[in-house]
């Protein structure tokens, strides 16, 4: 399991959100660019970007700002929010992204989204479902920077996108996110023993260290943190520390057992 850490952009900042709502941001005086570096010198090879207004106004609104960190440094950035069609998956790409993720588009408009599969491969291609578990128990996808809900399951959509090769998925459960109370880790489990192919990125929720030995028993190959980095309740250097040496131990235990 790879640990992700993501910055939320908001008029060329770095804020977090409680559970998408906008009214309640929390703003933090920090450059993106350079959080990003920092982020790559604790160990981090990968950035995960939301353009939050784009996410709102459905389209991209923070592309100068995420061409400043792309340049600041040599990670590998996957950048949503906002992408509503094929020209901005191109020009994303184009500005040194090396995945995009694709969360309202792949909803409301899905015949555009497959055309994007298509053109650019699924390894290009980050799957993003936000969901409200409902009353019976079912994750239900929301779009438009979580402001709307819809009438798709989360297993609606993945379902939508397997015959194009769908290969990253980054669920989101809404009720957690920003909240620092810990991931719903049934969710995880349940996703990834339906779809063990699929390769799924846990976001929302991770409060301390633990929250990562818990994660990783569930399969799922990265996980999003956020808040908890800008809170300081641990550091990315501790995080990778601890993910990787219970990755090795993981490792031993399945090369005995075989």
């Amino acid at each position: 399991m790879k640990i992700i850490p993501a910055i939320d952009l908001r008029f060329g900042q770095c804020v977090r959100l409680e559970k998408g709502r906008f009214e309640d941001v929390t703003h933090y005086d920090l450059k993106p660019e350079k959080v990003a570096k920092s982020y790559e010198d604790s160990g981090s090879d990968i950035l995960h970007v939301v353009d939050l207004d784009g996410a709102k106004a459905g389209c991209l609104a923070q592309l100068e700002t995420i061409q400043r960190v792309a340049q600041a440094t040599n990670m590998d950035l996957q950048v949503g929010g906002g992408v509503s069609s094929i020209e901005i998956v191109e020009t994303l790409l184009s500005c040194g992204v090396s995945r995009v993720v694709i969360g309202s588009m792949a909803i409301k408009e899905v015949a555009k989204t497959k055309a994007i599969f298509k053109k650019y491969g699924a390894d290009k291609i980050v799957l993003a479902l936000d969901v409200h578990i409902n009353l019976d128990g079912i994750p239900m996808v929301a779009t438009h920077g979580w402001q709307a809900g819809s009438d798709t399951s989360l297993d609606d959509a993945i379902k939508k996108y397997q015959p194009l090769g769908l290969k990253h998925v980054l669920c989101t459960d809404i009720s957690k996110d920003g909240m620092l109370s810990g991931p719903n880790f049934a969710l995880y489990q349940q996703c990834v023993e339906k779809y063990p192919d699929l390769k799924f990125q846990a976001s929302g929720g991770i409060s301390q260290l633990k929250d990562f030995d818990q994660l990783i028993p569930t399969g799922v190959s990265g996980v999003i943190v956020g808040k908890a980095l800008y809170e300081k309740r641990f550091t990315l250097r501790e995080a990778i520390e601890r993910t990787e040496k219970i990755n090795s131990n993981v490792s031993e235990i399945k090369s005995d057992v075989s």
